[in-house]
């Protein structure tokens, strides 16, 4: 017999042996040992164990020895999975092949369906299948839920924290707004607001727990704020010497450290008090941001490329080259994918793993001016810019060309903030020194929604 036939026989038999012993035939289950399963004069180990099982006095001694759940559905099926690994599909279906089929169904819709902003659960029981998936664009943020005008001037930088709870907005006003997020409505209130940064503010990074928010400055700026959120005090003004520049920030992921620099050539890894821990000479920073490892800083520089630092052994690497200055980049959750605004060219997507360009996104209008797009939505499907045509742009993470572009602003869009934990919820931050709040469509009734279209051009075209 070929080996595949006698494997099966002997899973059978094998099965028959323990059926019989466990109703206490032992004289059945012996004939079966001997007549049957040793003249196939396969897997002889096996067969010695099993004659053992004949000692076993009672049902449930034999289970436990032999880690078997005794005879009965549970176990036919088992043996029956194990012998289907043996067959081909014309002979038997696979285990579950409709229910894979299905989900698979399933998770195709989900893929192609542009505005997928919600976690939609694979087990059939919570899906219906008489209609295809679909996520109504009223659904999605690209409607203007609120309208924040304190700022007087500008609106250069807008982040919400990690947790999703606040979102913190600077401008050339010079003062930075951290401003409250109702987890029920997801209306922003006024918290409070950090005065006193004389070059204005145009960056901000939170802490790993939000405890904390630095400040960064334009290019003339060579000092850095360091706010606790939570009492409203200043921890630490930091400035190494006055012929600075620090005009990005990024935190360590353990919350003790951050890097800083600026395209004078600064680049700092400095602790919460400002003190400096160390230096890198000569890289003339645009855009900084911490991997998770712990180790490895990720800077792009006026060579138009993003390198690796690794503070610890002093190395770096060249991760991307492009033609055209990166005015600024950020990382996905997962650090595998970097978002890059290019000078006159836009987004760009690359694959910092595989250190290759992904995907070019089209229609935002993008010169030399410094616009911060951002990852967003649930597991970060979407990614959306500011431009310099006053638009706010998202696009799905798989496709070039844009599925809204949200109007209402009108100047430049500088920064585009996505809630991290309410996927329906986006920022904006614009020179015409608002900031805007888009989210779903006020009510879901479909007909209404369409009338609200107005600023949200229809893309799918």
């Amino acid at each position: 017999i070929n080996s595949k036939s006698a494997r099966m026989k002997f899973l059978l038999l094998q099965q028959k042996y323990l059926e019989y012993l466990e109703d206490g035939k032992v004289l059945e289950a012996l004939q079966v040992l001997r007549g049957e399963l040793t003249p196939l004069k396969y897997n002889t180990d096996r067969i010695h164990v099993l004659s053992g099982y004949l000692m076993c006095s009672h049902a449930e001694d034999l289970r436990a020895k032999a880690e078997w759940e005794g005879k009965g559905t549970a176990s036919r099926c088992r043996l029956l999975d194990k012998l289907q690994t043996y067959l081909p599909p014309s002979v038997m279906l696979p285990p579950r092949r409709l229910q894979t089929l299905l989900r698979q169904a399933v998770e195709l819709q989900r893929d192609r369906c542009l505005y997928h902003n919600t976690k939609l659960d694979s087990n059939l029981d919570s899906v219906s299948l008489l209609l295809d998936h679909v996520c109504s664009r009223s659904q999605f943020p690209c409607y203007t839920q609120q309208i924040l005008t304190e700022h007087c001037n500008e609106v250069w930088f807008c982040k919400f924290s990690n947790d999703g709870t606040k979102l913190a907005t600077g401008s050339k006003d010079t003062t930075v707004i951290i401003w409250q997020v109702d987890p029920e409505s997801h209306q922003l209130k006024l918290l409070r607001t950090l005065e006193g940064h004389a070059y204005g503010v145009s960056y901000l990074a939170w802490s790993p727990d939000d405890t904390y928010l630095i400040a960064c400055g334009p290019d003339d700026c060579s000092e850095l704020w360091l706010w606790n959120v939570q009492t409203g005090e200043l921890r630490t003004k930091m400035s190494q010497s006055h012929e600075d520049s620090l005009t990005s920030v990024a935190w360590n992921p353990d919350g003790k450290r951050f890097v800083t620099g600026g395209q004078r050539g600064q680049f700092y890894q400095c602790d919460l008090d400002g003190n400096l821990l160390d230096s890198w000479e000569g890289v003339r920073v645009q855009c900084l941001w911490c991997l998770s490892d712990g180790r490895t800083v990720l800077a792009s520089d006026t060579h138009q490329r993003i390198r690796g630092y690794n503070f610890e052994d002093l190395t770096d690497r060249n991760i991307v080259q492009e033609d055209h200055p990166i005015m600024s980049f950020t990382v996905s959750k997962n650090g595998r994918l970097a978002l890059l605004n290019v000078a006159t060219q836009g987004v760009h997507l690359w694959d910092l793993q595989d250190r290759v360009l992904v995907r070019k996104y089209q229609g935002v209008t993008q010169g030399f001016y410094t616009i911060h797009s951002c990852f967003g939505g649930h597991n970060e499907d979407f990614i959306a810019s500011g431009s310099e045509d006053h638009k706010v742009y998202i696009w799905h993470r798989r496709g070039e060309l844009p599925i809204a572009e949200l109007t209402g602003h009108t100047r430049t869009v500088n920064c585009v903030s996505w809630n991290p934990a309410i996927p329906g919820l986006m920022a904006s931050a614009s020179d015409d020194g608002t900031v805007r709040v888009w989210g779903p469509a006020p009510f879901l009734d479909s007909q209404e929604a369409d009338g609200l279209n107005e600023n949200c051009s229809n893309m799918d075209s």
